[in-house]
């Protein structure tokens, strides 16, 4: 499988915790879908201290995971939105 363009696109939206509201990433999301996994390489702002853990609450909104070859989070679903 190819592996994901690494410039990516240009426009960011910013992912929340959907417990407690909390901003998590500022990431570089292409396309119309649903949030399914972020690569790293393409999280422009981390807000979080620890991976993969909310920075107020403590609850884990994703799990870290190889997809094509690149490390990336899988996102827990209705652990979190994005605007």
């Amino acid at each position: 499988m190819a592996k994901p363009n690494k410039k990516g696109p240009s426009a960011t939206i910013d992912i929340f915790c959907s417990k407690c509201k909390s901003r998590l990433f500022k990431y570089r999301k292409g396309g119309n879908g649903p949030l399914i996994k972020c690569f790293k390489e393409r999280i422009s702002v981390d807000f979080t201290t620890a991976p993969c853990l909310c920075p107020s609450c403590g609850s884990q909104f994703a799990r870290d995971a190889l997809v094509r070859g690149v490390p990336a989070f899988k996102m827990i679903g209705g652990k979190v939105f994005f605007k």
